[in-house]
């Protein structure tokens, strides 16, 4: 075979032929609400645009396909910061470089609001020269000054994150210094590869860091946006129903309901 031939047949079965090659699959897994065109033309490119990934992927094809799922079930958008595409090398593999999908910390502020509970997401890092003051119990929000004029405003050394629910309330505010969010990338598996986004994009990590432990405490799911509709249709359906007789607490009266009830303290 010619070495034209040799180039189009392994153009033919690389990484960016496979995807479309299983478009129809990828155009099942993502949400309604996600164009399945355009998600694949951003998977496409993503892999075409770095020849370091395109290595990576054709080192296991199948590994990078199932990662690409990982993103589509989320319906975040391969390449980007919502789903990072970096190559990891693999022990399984001999040592040789695979792709490993991380979900970026725009990610996270997307399911974020997707699952519908809060109207704003705010996640920022602090600065050595910027002022932030935050009490917490006392103070609802943190309160960060940024010179915006000024020359340098010096290394990182915070990340904060807090939701604004629908209802206006505050949600619980994650602060982290800069000796958590390293013990945090301490655990990543990637953090030493040169690809890793600790290591091209360390602050949008600091980021991540903070709203993946925000992501503990608001929903993150379009789950729990189903379960409030589900929530309202049934009161909606209690309320047009007829009313049960009214019992008397009288008529149910019971000498052993005046004993104290053991049950569990919550604070």
């Amino acid at each position: 075979m010619s070495q034209i031939g040799n180039a189009i047949e392994k153009r033919d079965n690389g990484p960016a032929a496979q995807i479309e090659a299983y478009r129809s699959e990828y155009a099942a897994l993502v949400p309604s609400h996600i164009n399945a065109d355009q998600w694949i033309r951003l998977a496409v490119g993503a892999i075409r645009g770095n020849e370091d990934l395109m290595k990576a992927a054709q080192n296991d094809i199948g590994v990078f396909l199932r990662e690409l799922k990982t993103a589509a079930r989320l319906g975040l958008e391969p390449g980007t910061e919502q789903f990072y595409l970096t190559a990891r090398k693999s022990k399984a593999h001999g040592h040789a470089e695979i792709i490993k999908g991380i979900v970026g910390y725009q990610g996270i502020v997307e399911l974020i609001y997707r699952a519908g509970a809060a109207s704003s997401v705010i996640v920022e890092v602090v600065r050595a020269n910027d002022t932030f003051h935050y009490v917490p119990g006392r103070d609802e929000r943190p309160v960060h000054e940024i010179d915006w004029f000024g020359t340098d405003r010096g290394p990182l050394v915070g990340v904060y994150a807090y939701a604004v629910m629908k209802d206006g309330a505050t949600s619980k505010v994650v602060v982290l210094n800069r000796t958590r969010v390293m013990e945090l990338k301490a655990k990543s598996d990637s953090r030493n590869s040169q690809y890793s986004p600790w290591n091209t994009n360390e602050e949008s990590m600091w980021l991540k860091s903070a709203v993946r432990q925000l992501a503990k405490w608001v929903p993150t799911s379009a789950e729990y946006m189903r379960e409030q509709l589900r929530a309202q249709a049934e009161v909606a359906n209690e309320a047009a129903s007829p009313q049960m007789p009214t019992v008397s607490v009288l008529d149910d009266y019971d000498p052993a309901d005046d004993e104290p009830i053991d049950g569990e303290l919550v604070e």
